[in-house]
Formats: structure tokens, sequence, C-alpha cells
């Protein structure tokens, strides 16, 4: 397995522009295929829905999708050529400690990075100029995931690149944390719940987000800010109240109508 993935780093090496700009466009019409997919597919498992129903797709949420897809491939572009000039390091060791270590460094910094973000975004005078796009859509689906406004994503985009600048991370431990960062974007914006209510009985797992977290952030916006953890929400007390309850079962989300 190191063998194939130091010769496809070689051939990374290698591309021109060109190529590099095609090879990445597919990579990230395939992420949101794959995304789509399973988002699909676990909508079709009989978990309990949390949100009603999306309405019908419009023409603003394709707009804004296609923007952000072209956007990641720009900013995975823009990482590319920053690994190509040195500015950005990988190392190529694939032992499983050092993996770890990667994922919890990653994951960890982008989790209070991307909170501080998020809570920068609803700022008044932020709101609407980054993060009001996105939260039209308070019944959120798989797509809602992409349907991002053009300088949100290119703020998420260059914190990513930041971070990785600082850190120098294991080809490994960065590809699987952006699955796992994909993966956890897309079980928040399913509608439904597919975690059993013994998630939360858990002493680790309890303080992850989950389905029915992100989903009382598209309906309650000044709660609920954290992308893979809930320790900066309850820390700084945005947590949503009844969020263990909406968890539960026990009480609904009701979508604000300010924001329809």
């Amino acid at each position: 397995m190191g063998a194939l993935m130091d010769a496809l780093i070689d051939a990374l090496a290698g591309l021109s522009w060109g190529w590099a700009a095609l090879a990445f466009a597919l990579e990230n019409l395939a992420i949101f295929g794959l995304s789509l997919g399973l988002g699909r597919w676990l909508q079709g498992r009989r978990f309990r829905r949390i949100t009603p129903p999306a309405p019908p797709l419009r023409p603003l949420e394709l707009a804004l999708v296609c923007s952000t897809l072209i956007l990641n491939t720009a900013v995975t572009l823009v990482g590319w050529a920053l690994w190509r000039e040195g500015v950005i390091h990988f190392r190529r060791e694939w032992g499983p400690l050092v993996v770890a270590l990667d994922l919890l460094v990653l994951a960890g910094g982008m989790d209070v990075a991307m909170y501080a973000l998020h809570r920068l975004a609803h700022h008044r005078l932020l709101f609407t100029l980054l993060h009001r796009a996105h939260h039209l859509f308070d019944r959120p689906r798989p797509l809602t995931l992409f349907a991002l406004n053009p300088a949100e994503a290119l703020a998420f985009g260059g914190l990513w690149l930041a971070v990785v600048t600082v850190y120098d991370a294991t080809w490994a431990g960065m590809s699987i944390y952006l699955a796992l960062n994909v993966l956890f974007g897309l079980v928040g914006h399913l509608g439904v719940e597919p975690l059993p209510q013994r998630w939360l009985g858990t002493p680790a797992l309890r303080w992850l987000t989950t389905s029915t977290f992100h989903a009382g952030h598209h309906q309650t916006p000044s709660t609920n800010f954290g992308f893979y953890t809930l320790i900066w929400d309850r820390l700084f007390g945005t947590l949503d109240p009844d969020y263990e309850a909406r968890f539960l079962g026990l009480s609904r989300l009701n979508p604000p109508p300010e924001l329809r």
C-alpha cells in the first residue's frame, strides 16, 4: 500500500497545470457524487426523520453547489502548487501511531478554528456577506452540504491551507482526515438521525456532533456552531439546551420563519 501511494504522490508531483486542474476537478466531482449517493442511501434507511423533507431544488441552491465545486477545485489546485513549491510539506510515513497523531492534530485544530470562523460568520456585520445563503436551506439534505456562499467556501478552503502550511501531516493522515471531514458534513445534512439513542450514553461518543446537532443549527442559528465535537459549544454556552431531548426524539425542530 505504501509503495502504491508513493507512486501516486510522485505522479502528482509531475503533473502539468492543465492535467492537475482536470484531476482535481474529477476528484471533487467524485467526492460530490459519492457524498450524494451515500446520503441518499442513508436517507432511505429506516432512520428517524428530524426535519421536514427538503423542498424542490431551487436554482439558487444549484448555482451555489456548482460554485462550491469549482472553488473547491481551485483551492485544491492552489494547495498542490504550494506543495510543489515547498510551502506545504507532507511526510511519507505510514505508521498507525503517526497517522493517529495527525488525525488528532488536524481534527482538533480545524474543530476549534472552524468553530471560531462559524461564530464570526454569524456576526451581524458578516452574516449576510458570508453565511446567510447556506441558512436559506433550513430543511437540509445531502446537497445542502455544498450550498455555500462563494466567499464562505473560499474562507474554509483558505483555513485548511493555512493549517497544513503550519503542520506537516503525513499523506495518509491528511487523506483520512479529509474523508472524515466530508463524512461529518454529510451526516450533518441528512435530515434524518442515523445514530442510535444509546450514542448519548457513551462517554466519548456523546462529545461528537450528530445529524440532530447540525440540523438544530440550521433551524436555531444562534446555537450549535461546532463541526466535529460539542466541546466548544459546551465551553462557550452555545449548545442548544434542547439538543439531547431532540436527539432522543422528545422535542421537535421548528424552522425559523425569518430564514425561509
